[in-house]
């Protein structure tokens, strides 16, 4: 299983690095504010700085049927990203990072949360999440919650992170679309977004990310 893990991870990387080749697009929300580099900000987190702003909650149901919300967090650092689930480009490559940096945090892991909202109301049907999260190694930790809904419920949702959901009727993302929806927010246990970090993240940079986060 780890051998093949790791095909499917190389695989992948090589793929995106003919993405990112490929893809270019702006936009003026906080999701594309990262220039395509993630940085280190003062505090010495990796990725785009931004600026300690409260994150907007939400509440939405997991792939488990547990409702689940941002504000229960307060007091833990949390990951948040947004995938779908039959996308074959970005969204394993993050989930593939997610999980090497869980494995390099260790027990730590634990005492965070890791977030995925879902871009596609229409796809993401708990069967398909709960096979993307053992296909990517997710579904062991209590602490990963996929979130699905309908269209009306995640909108408000995409639009207040930035991101891009799946239009309707639609079997994939244009490049332009995931660009800009495959980041990760890093949220601190206060409750504020500290940085954002692009798809060309390291696993490792994650890593330092949460342990700061932990200590904070």
């Amino acid at each position: 299983m780890k051998k093949n893990r790791l095909f499917f991870l190389i695989s992948l990387l090589m793929a995106l690095c003919i993405f990112c080749l490929s893809s270019c697009g702006t936009t003026s929300n906080a999701a594309s504010s990262s220039s395509g580099t993630n940085s280190a900000s003062a505090s010495g987190l990796q990725g785009t700085d931004l600026g300690a702003t409260p994150a907007p909650n939400f509440q939405l149901v997991d792939q488990h049927g547990k409702m689940i919300s941002l504000s229960q967090f307060k007091g833990i650092p949390v990951v948040l990203t947004f995938f779908y689930t039959h996308c074959v480009t970005l969204c394993p490559l993050i989930a593939q990072k997610i999980y090497v940096s869980l494995n390099q945090l260790g027990p730590k892991a634990q005492q965070i949360a890791i977030i995925a909202i879902s871009a596609d109301p229409t796809g993401d049907t708990p069967t398909n999440v709960l096979a993307f999260s053992k296909e990517h190694g997710l579904e062991g930790y209590t602490n990963w919650h996929y979130l699905m809904g309908s269209r009306a419920q995640l909108t408000p949702i995409w639009h207040a992170y930035g991101v891009a959901g799946l239009p309707p009727n639609a079997t994939v993302m244009t490049e332009n679309e995931m660009t800009h929806t495959s980041v990760v927010y890093l949220i601190d246990s206060q409750g504020r977004e500290q940085v954002l970090l692009d798809s060309n993240f390291l696993p490792s940079q994650l890593t330092q990310d949460i342990t700061i986060l932990l200590h904070k």
